[in-house]
């Protein structure tokens, strides 16, 4: 199942960083100080969070997951950045993985309300 789930994610996984983009350029366009510009920001700031718990806690756990997995050259690449050697028990090592995705999944959810809080409520 590795093999198939980790190389499609090391490309569509590259969407975030678009999505960071894109609130970062609103942000710059919304007028300052507004509610739409805070709850815009509190956008980005839980997108940005989200994103640095995948580099922090998800990413080093996919490498001790895919160490001895043969990946295309891309995929390899991915897994090569800001690796770390990972150690312990595979049970904790999971419960970290599953926490993470937990955590990010909140944060995206609270940035995607964030920024329909700033589009709805606050429209002039």
């Amino acid at each position: 199942m590795q093999a198939i789930y980790y190389p499609g994610f090391t490309i569509g996984g590259f969407a975030e960083i678009g999505g960071i983009i894109a609130l970062a350029v609103l942000l710059y366009l919304t007028p300052y100080p507004s509610a739409r510009f805070w709850w815009t920001l509190a956008a980005l700031v839980s997108l940005l969070a989200e994103h640095a718990t995948y580099w922090l806690v998800t990413h080093p756990v996919n490498n001790f997951w895919v160490q001895d997995t043969v990946l295309p050259k891309s995929a390899a690449t991915f897994f090569s950045m800001f690796s770390r050697k990972q150690t312990g028990d595979w049970r904790d090592l999971r419960n970290a993985w599953e926490a993470s995705h937990v955590a990010r999944a909140g944060l995206a959810m609270l940035s995607l309300v964030s920024i329909a809080v700033a589009a709805t409520f606050f429209a002039e």
